[in-house]
């Protein structure tokens, strides 16, 4: 049993209907795809669209919550358990920091005993899948205190004056997964600057770790710090980088190997020069407080939109062939105004693979289901050097760096992966410096990578792994590379660890991860 309800408003006065009115015309149909299309006979404010169904949870229900956007924490949660809210925070500290900036909380309200999360979920006795995440996200409230599921259409402040699909789902499984057949997705295998030196690169650096590394590896990726800021794509660091970054990827190639660079299309920091010169490209909120600060590019701009593809085509020519397309959620409006969310990011998403005809994308702080287009996404926040970050972080917003979490979002995302994109889990680390995990936590963090994702990336010097001193590590990145070939890989939440199994070589393996600790037990 399905019940649908639209409010909008219309001069100033509310509407409630879950039939066609004087104002609006509703065509529905409740079947094997559930789909709800309204056509506004006068523009109207729509306020809010949702449909509600009963469901009975038990207690310990494993209840899977996809989160917001790429770095958003995502799991199977219990029943008895909550997600976190970051307005329970000292408001002063939200707003210095744009903590609602990275997700959903700056217009999603959170309420007790409800679990919410976007476009795919299920339960134990449930599945809902979006395809409408082109138009309008389904956000899926879980009101685990009600005993009913209240999916609602994210079209809260639109103005619409024509028509829109608000829903598009089915809750039947395996007719939703096979509206999205896998791909011939390969997997890779990258070094990448950021997880040892971060935004302290340079000429000399890059060339050091370039000369390190060889086969296996596919690619090498040039990563924050080379521009002068974020936002001022077509301006290297001459102190950095005085010959530029064309020699490198000539190096780069010669090695035989795919030249990566990280931009952030839709993001500039306040102390950019083209956030001064173009302020008006940008939204009015910040949209994180890394850097300097940064602001969300508004992708309704044609002429924002152009320079975006400036700087795309720039690297392209240069001789690029991967690009890590970071903080892509930034695009999104914390307001809807005449379009969604969902249809923003669509087309923006879309111009990007347009710009970059060719070239292998991997997106990253991106909205989950828009990025089919790409090749690989990112499934989880960033890996943090000490495994669950420093101890005041796991307060704040729910995309925060914590390999803890990103492990867990590795694992519950991995059926995305080579049927949506290549799912990227983030580097795995085997260095014994600059990094506070323990060696059972970094076993983990590699067998996990190699187990349920595409993309395999690393900061280390590799070169180290062939010394003696470091057999073990060699080992344990060999028996990674082997991971790769898995087959048949399953999981369950059992409390506090993962059970997860899978065949290698016609022989069946089970795992224990201890979510808590980082460990994995044979």
């Amino acid at each position: 049993m399905m019940d649908f309800e639209l409010i909008y408003s219309l001069n100033g006065e509310k509407h409630t209907v879950s039939s066609t009115d004087e104002n609006i015309e509703i065509k529905a149909d409740f079947g094997k795809r559930s789909t709800v299309t309204v056509t506004a006979k006068a523009p109207v404010n729509l306020i809010s669209a949702t449909i509600t169904m009963p469901y009975s949870y038990r207690k310990k229900e494993p209840i899977f919550v996809n989160g917001y956007q790429s770095w958003t924490d995502t799991k199977e949660f219990l029943a008895s358990e909550s997600l976190k809210d970051i307005r329970k925070l000292p408001k002063f500290l939200v707003n210095q920091f744009a903590f609602d900036g990275y997700g959903d909380s700056g217009f999603k309200d959170y309420r007790k005993g409800v679990l919410h999360g976007y476009d795919i979920s299920y339960a134990q006795n449930i599945f809902i899948g979006s395809f409408n995440f082109r138009e309008a996200y389904l956000i899926i409230n879980h009101d685990v205190k009600n005993n009913q599921i209240v999916l609602e259409s994210d079209v809260s402040g639109l103005k619409l004056n024509g028509s829109i699909c608000l829903f598009d789902f089915t809750t039947d499984r395996d007719y939703f997964f096979s509206e999205f057949p896998e791909k011939p997705i390969q997997n890779i295998l990258g070094y990448t600057s950021w997880y040892n030196y971060y935004e302290n690169i340079d000429e000399e650096k890059i060339f050091s770790n370039l000369s390190a590394v060889d086969e296996p590896f596919e690619l090498f990726q040039i990563d924050d710090g080379y521009e002068t800021a974020v936002g001022d794509w077509l301006s290297v660091d001459k102190k950095k980088f005085p010959n530029g970054l064309e020699p490198i990827v000539g190096k780069i190639h010669e090695k035989g190997l795919k030249a990566g660079i990280w931009l952030a299309p839709f993001a500039a920091e306040s102390e950019s020069e083209v956030y001064k010169a173009h302020p008006d490209w940008f939204f009015s909120y910040k949209s994180g407080s890394n850097w300097s600060g940064f602001y969300g590019l508004d992708s309704e701009n044609k002429e924002a939109m152009e320079y975006v593809e400036e700087c795309l085509k720039y690297y392209s020519d240069m001789g690029f062939d991967f690009f890590k397309l970071d903080f892509l959620y930034a695009v999104n409006p914390r307001v809807i105004g005449s379009k969604t969310r969902a249809q923003i990011t669509s087309v923006a998403y879309s111009q990007i693979r347009k710009a970059l005809p060719g070239k292998l994308i991997l997106g990253c702080g991106g909205m989950i289901l828009n990025s089919l287009s790409f090749d690989y996404l990112r499934v989880g926040p960033d890996v943090s050097l000490k495994f669950d970050d420093v101890w005041y972080m796991r307060f704040m917003h729910r995309e925060r760096i914590s390999t803890k979490v990103t492990i867990q979002n590795t694992i519950y995302r991995s059926f995305l992966d080579k049927r949506f994109f290549g799912c990227d889990p983030d580097v795995f680390i085997l260095r014994d410096d600059n990094n506070q995990l323990t060696s059972e936590q970094k076993e983990a963090l590699i067998t996990i990578n190699a187990l349920f994702g595409s993309v395999m990336m690393t900061s280390d010097n590799v070169s180290e792994y062939d010394n003696s001193y470091n057999e073990s590590k060699k080992a344990l990145f060999e028996k990674a590379l082997k991971l790769r070939n898995a087959t048949d890989k399953s999981y369950r939440r059992m409390g506090n660890f993962i059970e997860i199994s899978y065949k290698l070589e016609g022989e069946t393996h089970n795992l224990k991860y201890d979510t808590k600790r980082g460990i994995i037990y044979d």
